[in-house]
């Protein structure tokens, strides 16, 4: 049962599992370094769809669909999803996953989501309340801009201080027993404000986000990492 020490850290006496683990990016994310270890690569970030929405919520349906797959699992054994995305009302998830009727739970960390999403999957599994859970998160960059900053549509100058956000789904599902990376604590952490006021400046403002929330102590982050990535 998940046992709360001190004020942010939760102990998870079961230690839940990664079963499986998927990746799916945009054409820009597959020529960098990591591009070799996504499970896919589009290479038309539309996905054919008429709307950048659209090819989110295609990207957040087709990372759950292929890490289910890994773990040999059928939508119908998934208790709980717990899906965010960077658009208002979580929009990518609630329509690119509803075909797979699984109870979503909606979450907004920004940067931190998928390690919200994790956490709390992890919680659900240990505590007993579910046996599977699936946690996922999306971004894509057209759709953050017009979220953000301005449609590219506009044709608008980004200034240097721009960042690029990622086009990429990733998906987890996570359960007991089998091998794999086990989930041990799960860390809540402050709310912090760098004072940052450049809107196009998305990394600086959401720096803090990167380690609000993180389902691993900071010693077994790397290992986590290393055993997905090699």
């Amino acid at each position: 049962m998940p046992e709360r020490k001190g004020n942010y850290t939760i102990q998870l006496s079961n230690r839940p599992m990664i079963l499986s683990s998927a990746a799916v990016v945009g054409k820009k994310e597959g020529e960098g370094p990591l591009g070799k270890v996504f499970d896919r690569v589009f290479e038309d970030t539309t996905l054919n769809e008429k709307t950048w929405e659209k090819a989110e919520s295609d990207m957040q349906k087709e990372a759950v669909t292929c890490a289910l797959n890994k773990a040999a699992l059928s939508p119908s054994q998934v208790q709980h999803i717990f899906a965010g995305d960077l658009l208002n009302q979580c929009t990518a998830s609630t329509f690119g996953l509803r075909e797979l009727n699984i109870p979503l739970y909606g979450q907004f960390g920004a940067c931190s989501t998928m390690a919200q999403t994790l956490s709390m999957a992890a919680i659900f599994v240990d505590s007993g309340a579910a046996d599977i859970c699936c946690a996922v998160t999306s971004s894509h960059f057209c759709t953050a801009e017009r979220q953000f900053r301005f449609p590219l549509e506009y044709g608008g100058q980004r200034p240097p201080t721009s960042q690029w956000t990622a086009t990429a789904a990733g998906a987890a599902v996570v359960g007991m027993g089998g091998s794999g990376v086990r989930i041990a604590e799960v860390l809540g952490g402050r709310q912090v404000d760098l004072g940052v006021t450049d809107a196009n400046n998305m990394g600086a403002a959401m720096a803090p986000e990167d380690v609000k929330l993180t389902p691993y102590p900071e010693t077994k982050v790397w290992s986590f990492f290393t055993q997905l990535y090699n």
